[in-house]
């Protein structure tokens, strides 16, 4: 039901958030919707993504 996905190293935030938005976009194709991220220290994002429900 739960997706975790982690976006590597990107030290620019504009690239950051491009990448960010494609990862999200993608998933909400394959029927997952993003419903938290947080980034760390080293410039890497998690991403968790939810299955969507009808």
């Amino acid at each position: 039901m739960y997706k975790t996905v982690v976006i590597e190293y990107l030290p620019k935030a504009s690239l950051m958030a491009k990448k960010i938005e494609e990862k999200a976009n993608e998933m909400f194709l394959d029927g997952y919707e993003l419903i938290t991220m947080s980034v760390t220290g080293s410039a890497k994002a998690i991403l968790v993504f939810k299955k969507k429900t009808l």
